[in-house]
């Protein structure tokens, strides 16, 4: 420490006046500071124009460079983005892509316009592709000027290999010959690599083998793509005995892979049944996941279940594969294919119980078909189980359908469904929640008053009746839920005018008819409304005769100045179940055991 502070103090020494310019004489005034002169601004384009300029990276020497700290540490300002250039560029070459990565970064976080600039953009997509995040370097290498770059379509290729997009990969082969042939040895494997298993994969392994050949004998890599190509051209024994050499000097991925390939040699030979190769390639997922490794063997899990007959299995990969992998070209058939297994299993005509069939709607969701096919199968599966009262899970299924699959006003009679199978389910708090989720100013008037009353009943079932009976204000004819909300909270004077307008006119007095003249005379008597009750009995008596009812209306009608708790009991149990509510009724009267889990 002390030798750096002589050090600075040396250095400030020199840097300052000379004490007789700085020491002023006795007795005379210190000049003012003289004011510094003004630097002359660098006149230098900024490292991206510069970088733009020089000729194309191609080749393994466009990663040759000196990745050294200090050689940052002491650039000029000037100069930094240059030596930062330089550094990167020495770290892709040593495989530190991570750090070359966050160098780039620096780069373009002090000039903004290096991702204008092809070279920088092709940096990049070297590191990503490094680092085996396929997508985002397929992504980086796409940039202008690098359509027709050699050393950006070499890597390209790597990168379309690593997503499995085999045929868009032997795309780029052609314009990458010259990168690739322009290195030696170790450079040159894995681009190679790449090239023979997009080759084989592609269903060509005969025109692999060429490219293999002049390649190390014992890397575990090439080993384990000529064992694959010399199985796939009916050469089995020399395969196998390649994929055992792989096995023996392999990473855990090449391991893995030249399971997966003796998994596929055996069911060539015919060694091994489809249903025990499914398990074996279950076991190899247990212990392998991600890469192309895993998505081969799904591909393959998906083409033996479908030979098995086995749906579940089919859609267990199949599910696997669109949601982790990205199943290439083959995406369309794949996915058509898997709908229709998911269509079958599914179908009114099913014999698989309902509930189960929901639980496999549930995991393979994403898999349903898109627009009114899915929603109609969507809507036969909540049929069915509101038909076994599983009004939970009809809701869950339903809930789903409004949150992703619909939008706007299409909301509007589905979260009435929905919202009323949560009351039906013991959930009216998440019903309120469901309405309020969905609302929309575009929705019909007549859209707006079912979603009040739904609203009512939920708020009834909470014990909020003000807010329910204020929920019902703006909604027309509301007479008859008002009337059904205030005949069991046993408002009698209130019902009688809310129920006034619910009595019948003339012709059949049906149940629901009947329901409301002799819940009027309940509340009548209760009220001791004499007059009003003989009223009642003259205008119904004739038309209550000939019904089974007729006893308890002329019970309840009878001039008796008081009301017998013992004959009131008798007649309010047989007043019919029918409410003039018609369907909200049956809401309300949803009992708390629908709230216990459903099946």
């Amino acid at each position: 420490m002390k030798q750096m502070l002589l050090t600075a103090a040396a250095v400030l020494a020199l840097a300052a006046p000379s004490q007789a310019e700085e020491t002023p004489q006795a007795g005379t005034a210190s000049p003012p500071p003289a004011a510094p002169a003004p630097m002359a601004p660098l006149d230098l384009p900024g490292f991206a124009a510069r970088l733009a300029q020089l000729p194309p990276p191609t080749g393994p020497s466009a990663w040759q460079g000196t990745a050294s700290w200090n050689a940052l540490l002491v650039a000029a300002p000037e100069r930094r983005q240059e030596a930062r250039w330089d550094h990167a560029r020495a770290l892709l070459g040593r495989g530190r892509a991570a750090e070359a990565l966050g160098v780039l970064a620096v780069m373009r976080g002090a000039d903004a316009d290096l991702d204008r600039v092809a070279a920088f953009r092709l940096a990049e997509g070297v590191a990503l592709t490094q680092l085996r995040r396929w997508s985002d370097a397929a992504v980086a290498l796409a940039a202008p000027g690098l359509a027709t770059n050699p050393e950006a379509c070499a890597w390209r290729l790597r990168a379309f290999a690593g997503a499995g997009e085999a045929e868009t990969a032997l795309a780029e082969l052609p314009c990458a010959l010259p990168a690739i042939n322009s290195r030696q040895g170790d450079a040159r494997t894995p681009f190679v690599v790449a090239a023979a298993e997009q080759v084989i994969d592609a269903g060509r392994p005969q025109n692999a083998l060429p490219w293999l050949q002049p390649l190390p004998d014992r890397d575990p890599a090439v080993n384990l793509l000529r064992g694959r190509a010399l199985i796939a051209t009916g050469a089995l024994q020399d395969g196998r005995l390649r994929l055992e050499r792989a096995l023996v000097s392999g990473t855990a991925e090449q391991r893995a892979d030249a399971r997966l390939a003796m998994i596929e040699a055996d069911l060539k030979q015919g060694n091994i049944a489809g249903a025990a190769a499914l398990e074996k390639l279950d076991a190899l997922r247990f212990g392998w996941r991600g890469g192309p490794v895993e998505r081969r063997a799904l591909r393959l899990s998906v083409r033996l279940a479908e030979e098995l007959n086995d749906p579940r299995a089919a859609l267990r990969a199949g599910a696997a594969l669109f949601r982790y992998f990205n199943p290439g070209s083959e995406a369309g058939e794949l996915l058509a294919q898997l709908q229709s297994v998911l269509a079958s299993l599914l179908a009114a005509d099913s014999a698989l119980p309902v509930a189960e069939a929901a639980g496999l709607y549930w995991d393979y969701r994403e898999l349903a078909p898109a627009g009114a096919e899915g929603d109609a199968m969507v809507r036969r599966l909540a049929e069915r189980l509101q038909s076994e009262s599983l009004y939970g899970r009809a809701a869950e299924l339903l809930q789903y359908q409004l949150s992703e699959r619909t939008q706007d006003v299409a909301q509007g009679p589905l979260s009435v469904q929905v919202a009323t199978l949560h009351v039906l389910a013991g959930d009216p708090d998440r019903a309120l929640r469901t309405l309020r989720d969905t609302e929309q100013p575009g929705y019909s008037p007549a859209m707006l008053h079912d979603r009040k009353r739904i609203e009512a009943v939920a708020l009834q079932r909470l014990g909020r009746y003000e807010a329910a009976m204020a929920a019902l204000e703006s909604v027309p004819a509301n007479g008859a839920i008002r009337a059904e909300l205030l005949w069991r909270r046993k408002e009698w004077g209130s019902f009688v005018a809310a129920n006034a307008a619910a009595l019948p006119g003339g012709g059949r007095l049906e149940p629901e008819a009947q329901t409301a003249v002799l819940r009027h005379a309940v509340a009548l008597a209760m009220l001791g409304q004499e007059p009003a009750l003989a009223a009642l009995r003259g205008r119904y008596a004739d038309r209550f005769a000939a019904l089974p009812t007729a006893s308890v209306f002329d019970a309840l009608t009878q001039p008796s100045g008081s009301v017998d708790p013992e004959v009131l009991g008798r007649a309010l149990a047989a007043i019919p179940a029918a409410s003039p509510a018609g369907g909200l009724a049956d809401l309300l009267d949803a009992s708390e055991e629908a709230a216990a889990p459903q099946g």
